[in-house]
């Protein structure tokens, strides 16, 4: 049995995915469910070998028409194959429970290595190399776990299944031996010899046809996730698409995707039929091809039926157990193009978290209440200056307004603020235990409770329905203060201006010491714009608010301006 390069190169990548995991706090139950699923599986080829050793006497006594032995055979069988089912039932319950248990601890796993240290935004707005990481923790490391389990108990099986029956097959194989130019050849355990020839032609031929499939696995799984991921934007900003008409053009954006997965199968459907050929034939020549290579021995009286039939049940064991390849192989691409989405997902997390580590930025906390910024430089990835040597102290109760035209780096320096930014050098004190709330032109609005949206990030439970309703009437959100238990798909329903002003309501909720706004209220009126913050600097007069916008009716509630110009455009000539 020969194993492809692309096998030996996906084990070490695989045990890198798997290792973690079997290493974990619950490894010993984990081990002890892992075992006791290869038992079961080992107990499945030990009554292999003792159904192969029934055959002989099965078909004896068929030849010998020996009815009081036949009726005996018939509850042999019976015993070893209730023993067969049994082991076969739990084989798969606890196969079952282990693959869900070992998915919550890598879906948690991946869950919390996604959302630390930002990774989830750079890899989003900053990288933009790793296709639907949604995708990758939903549906890839199911994937992989199952084909893990499910090839590596296979492979554990066959190598088993190997080794118990090469033995079987080779002592009644006997010595084929033939005359060549007057010289005698023999060839003992010539059964033994031909299953590898054949298992070796067949697992070199079925690599031969079937390693495009693990690239177009891996093509296939992109276009799925991509196409499912245009459906949801479409969901999610319907009455955008509605106000531009912009049905044809979604149309269009739709079936460009979906032509894509079209190809993509069709070449899959094409490789898929080449390699069924091969392999269907393959299978079907191993029925016959055990009895052929043996009818010598039985049609010269050396072995009887019963012999024939054992040494082809052997033949075929030890065949099928060489060929475990063959016999997998869309499985195993399959595998091993969710293997390397996941590896890549896995580096991608890396290169992230490896930018927090390079992170010249400087982000501690002192004993005063101030905020300093020193000598802050702020770069674009590829290192293009952004924003440089940028000083500034602020006291509590100051307000200060940024100013600036698009692309100047307002948003970066609050994003490096708010601990987001890593690339640039420089120093940002903050106040110990201070509570920063960052908030965006367009505020985040999840598919839950009015309560829930407005306490978030916080709990619900850390504040009481009188005062999520005070916060939301003070902005001019009356109905829904009257309507905490609602929840409905919020970015639709809601205007742009009662989604900030939703924003506002869960800053006087909260109360944090500093205040990052950007674009904050760039959706509402003037009136509506100066009522809010009016509240703001009212109820937070002891905060620390930072906002950045181009309007020139902020400066009124404001009391610092500084405007901001993009250090690589004021490079340019």
């Amino acid at each position: 049995m020969i194993l492809p390069s692309q096998i030996s190169v996906s084990f070490p990548t695989a045990w890198q995915l798997t290792k973690p995991y079997w290493y974990s706090k619950n490894r010993w139950k984990d081990r002890v469910l892992l075992v006791t699923i290869v038992g079961l599986a080992l107990g499945q080829v030990y009554i292999s070998v003792l159904i192969n050793k029934w055959n002989a006497a099965f078909y004896d006594t068929l030849q010998n028409k020996n009815l009081p032995q036949f009726m005996h055979q018939l509850g042999v069988f019976s015993i070893l194959a209730a023993l067969f089912i049994a082991s076969a039932v739990y084989s798969q319950y606890f196969t079952q429970m282990l693959q869900i248990r070992w998915r919550r601890w890598m879906t948690t796993s991946y869950q919390n290595a996604w959302l630390s240290g930002h990774a989830y935004y750079r890899l989003q707005v900053i990288y933009k190399s790793t296709d639907n990481p949604d995708q990758r923790i939903a549906d890839d490391i199911d994937g992989f776990i199952s084909s893990t389990l499910s090839l590596g108990i296979g492979l554990l099986s066959s190598v088993v299944t190997l080794v118990s029956f090469v033995a079987i097959l080779w002592g009644l194989s006997g010595t084929l031996g033939f005359d060549i130019d007057g010289y005698h050849i023999a060839i003992p355990g010539y059964m033994v010899w031909a299953a590898l020839l054949y298992a070796i032609i067949g697992t070199w031929l079925t690599h031969k046809i079937g390693r495009p499939l693990v690239k177009l696995n891996y093509d296939q799984q992109r276009f799925e996730a991509n196409f499912r991921y245009s459906m949801v934007r479409l969901r999610e900003n319907v009455e955008n698409i509605a106000f531009y008409k912009g049905e044809p053009v979604e149309k269009e954006l739709l079936g460009e995707r979906f032509s894509h997965i079209l190809r993509n199968w069709w070449q899959i459907m094409k490789k898929q039929k080449q390699l069924n050929w091969f392999t269907s034939g393959y299978g079907q020549i191993a029925i016959i091809f055990p009895v052929m290579v043996a009818a010598p021995r039985y049609f010269a009286g050396a072995i009887q039926l019963g012999g024939l039939m054992q040494t082809a049940s052997a033949f075929g064991s030890v065949q099928g157990s060489m060929s475990w390849l063959i016999n997998v192989y869309p499985q195993f691409a399959n595998w091993k193009a969710t293997t390397d989405r996941l590896n890549d997902f896995t580096a991608a997390i890396r290169l992230s978290n490896n930018d927090n580590l390079r992170c010249k930025i400087t982000v501690r906390t002192h004993g005063a209440a101030s905020l300093i910024i020193n000598n802050l430089t702020l770069t674009l990835p590829g290192g293009a200056p952004l924003v440089t040597h940028f000083n500034l102290e602020l006291k509590p109760g100051d307000r200060l307004l940024l100013r600036g035209h698009s692309g100047s780096g307002k948003t970066t320096l609050l994003r490096a603020l708010a601990g987001l930014w890593p690339y640039g050098e420089g120093e940002i004190s903050l106040p110990a235990n201070a509570e920063i709330m960052f908030v965006p032109q367009k505020p985040y609005l999840p598919v839950i409770s009015m309560r829930e949206i407005a306490c978030y990030p916080h709990l619900p439970g850390e504040y009481d329905d009188g005062a999520i309703a005070e916060a939301l009437t003070a902005v001019g959100l009356e109905t829904l203060a009257s309507h905490l238990d609602a929840s409905d798909n919020w970015p639709q329903n809601l205007s742009p201006g009662e989604q900030q002003k939703i924003a506002f309501a869960r800053v006087l909720l909260h109360q944090p010491d500093v205040v990052l706004l950007d674009e904050a209220s760039s959706s509402l009126d003037e009136a509506a714009e100066a009522r809010l913050y009016n509240i703001l600097t009212t109820r937070l007069a002891g905060a620390i608010i930072i906002s950045a916008g181009h309007r020139n009716t902020l400066k009124a509630w404001h009391l610092q301006e500084k405007f901001l110009q993009c250090a690589t455009a004021a490079m340019q000539p």
